[in-house]
């Protein structure tokens, strides 16, 4: 079966790997931080919400590759092992079966390459380990520092999103990127 359950991940500066349950109370206590939310289609929830929300991320570690997957990730610095935030690829509801890269970075880590950096590792890990051929990308036209990290990750410009249904009304007016696996083996 192919899960990224054992999936571990170091870059220069950060460790990536999936949540475990010892996770749960940091990973609360940085979502506690309602300007983190400002443009992600999430607010702050109870702990008991969160806990439900953090088991489903863990069970979903078991859905396989070539099944509907969308995988969180935790993101610690390697040299203190302080968690700083999460991320991760998978499906996108109101693009299925497409799937998108998605992240959240601690507000006192932003502007130090982080998202970046983990982004990198875990497009590779998509692309490589994996197998994909294709992501998204998308980001509120004013989160400028998001629109930043996906371009510098090599994703290209396709189109603003309208039209879509009320449910997935968030999503309208936003930025549509793609990467190919192509387009990601020739950057590097």
């Amino acid at each position: 079966m192919n899960t990224v359950k054992e999936m571990r991940i170091e870059t220069d500066r950060l460790i990536i790997r999936p949540f475990i349950q010892n996770d749960l109370l940091e990973c609360y206590e940085l979502m506690q931080d309602e300007e983190l939310f400002n443009y992600l289609d999430w607010k702050v929830t109870s702990i008991e919400k969160f806990k439900r929300t953090f088991k489903w991320w863990i069970d979903l570690y078991e859905t396989t590759y070539d099944g509907d997957f969308k995988y969180n990730f935790a993101v610690f610095l390697k040299d203190n092992k302080k968690f700083i935030g999460w991320g991760g690829f998978g499906i996108i509801d109101c693009f299925y079966p497409d799937k998108e890269i998605y992240y959240l970075i601690g507000k006192k880590y932003w502007g130090k390459g982080y998202a970046t950096e983990m982004m990198n590792a875990l497009i590779d890990y998509y692309f490589n380990i994996i197998g994909m051929n294709k992501i998204i990308a998308l980001a509120k036209p004013e989160n400028i520092a998001s629109n930043r990290v996906i371009q510098k990750l090599g994703f290209k410009f396709q189109y603003f999103v309208s039209g879509l249904p009320k449910k997935f009304d968030f999503y309208n007016g936003e930025p549509y990127y793609s990467l190919t696996k192509e387009e990601y083996l020739q950057k590097i």
